[in-house]
């Protein structure tokens, strides 16, 4: 699903416009953004939660060179699934 086919979706729903539907995308996904650049953690109960973990350095293959390379450690960002949304 593409971010318009999902801006429709919600306007569908929510029973607004296409506009509106969008903008309420938009600000959840920036807050989203801020909370997580803050190292916070999003809890959505029933849906689920968003946090950010460290990733260890760690070893690697250069896929053109077959070369022995170390992927550095960084910042990435999980989502644990709810029960509720659990397929």
């Amino acid at each position: 699903m593409t971010k318009e086919e999902l801006v429709k979706a919600i306007a569908e729903k929510a029973g607004t416009t296409k506009t509106i539907a969008e903008k309420c995308l938009n600000a959840f996904m920036e807050t989203v953004e801020e909370v997580l650049k803050k190292n916070g953690e999003i809890r959505l109960v029933g849906f689920g939660t968003f946090r950010v973990v460290q990733r260890r350095e760690r070893k690697g293959k250069n896929p053109k060179t077959k070369e022995d390379i170390t992927i550095p450690a960084k910042k990435v960002v999980k989502f644990q699934p709810g029960k509720k949304l659990k397929i």
